[in-house]
């Protein structure tokens, strides 16, 4: 990524007194995940903003793991949020552009997951998620409408693949600020079950740092497996990880798909991840079932002792707060 990150004195202001908490929600498409505001959770500052990779553990000699979301710009790529301001509980159309080096706006990308660009949005205290589709203009400008349910600062992630032979997956962030009055918010104990609109998602494995780990993820209700998950964006399940504090992109990638032969329709859904650093991760789970997307949410830690869930249930709410298209 070639420029800095600008935060606007507002949302930096919103930041500074933020902390981490959880949410599940239930849409159609995109997702909604809010929960109850909390105080600030910690977090390990050795993978923050101006350090894209994740350090080698003491000993430990893995790898540096290449992190998203972090700046603005990568690769020749910028992002430009059109709306960098918006109104809690106003429904909002949040506009955006992808350029090239030249400041030309992108016109042309590869389809990943039956999308041209994957957008996600979080509040810096993972209160809210939400998993959009925006739509593109043939000048390049992007559109989607938001109702953002809190005040405080969020985070835009543009998900996407320029087209071209030797183009590479890119995620790229932005500062939004959302005006109100808003409260603190503290993240749950890591915890290895999940409720999400009458479901129960249990979570096996351990998100390690600079290490390839499987996290699978059984879905089941009323304390039956479900085995009939529906296809979502070419999979039958989509996750995204955070990490607590300055909210670092990672990618997670479900290990096969719909009609590869091998990959059955549930109950367990299997992904393989890399954490970049040690430090706290709130895992979003987005699986269809009855014609719906549910989300399911896991706080989980990387890199220590206590880096494997707990088989206690979490106080995840078992409700859905709205959503957005």
């Amino acid at each position: 990524m070639h420029t800095g990150l600008r935060i606007t004195a507002f949302a930096a202001a919103l930041a500074a007194t933020f902390g981490t908490a959880y949410g599940v929600g239930t849409a159609v498409d995109p997702i909604v995940a809010d929960g109850a505001p909390a105080p600030h959770d910690e977090h390990d500052e050795r993978g923050g903003p101006g350090e894209p990779t994740a350090r080698p553990e003491e000993g430990g000699g893995h790898e540096n793991t290449p992190i998203g979301g972090l700046r603005i710009s990568e690769g020749g790529y910028s992002l430009y949020l059109a709306t960098p301001r918006v109104t809690a509980g106003q429904r909002t159309e949040l506009r955006f552009t992808v350029r090239d080096a030249s400041g030309e706006p992108v016109t042309a990308y590869q389809r990943e997951h039956d999308k041209e660009l994957h957008l996600v949005l979080a509040s810096r205290d993972l209160v809210t998620y939400r998993h959009l589709h925006p739509a593109r203009a043939a000048d390049g400008t992007w559109s989607t409408p938001v109702d953002l349910p809190a005040a405080g600062g969020y985070r835009v992630f543009a998900d996407f693949t320029p087209a071209g032979e030797d183009a590479r997956n890119l995620t790229l962030g932005a500062d939004l600020a959302a005006s109100g009055r808003y409260a603190p918010a503290r993240l749950p104990a890591p915890s290895g079950t999940a409720r999400a609109d009458g479901y129960q998602v249990e979570l096996a494995g351990s998100l390690r740092p600079g290490r390839a780990s499987e996290l699978k993820l059984k879905v089941s209700r009323d304390g039956e497996p479900v085995d009939d998950l529906q296809p979502y964006l070419g999979a039958y399940g989509h996750l995204v990880a955070l990490r607590s504090g300055d909210l670092a992109y990672l990618h997670v990638h479900p290990n096969g798909e719909p009609g590869d032969g091998t990959t059955e329709p549930g109950p367990e859904i299997s992904f393989t991840a890399t954490a970049p650093s040690e430090g706290t991760y709130r895992l979003f789970l987005d699986f269809r079932h009855g014609g719906e997307v549910h989300t399911a949410a896991f706080t989980v830690r990387a890199g220590t002792t206590s880096d494997a869930p707990h088989t206690a249930p979490s106080a995840t709410p078992d409700h859905t707060d709205g959503h957005g298209h």
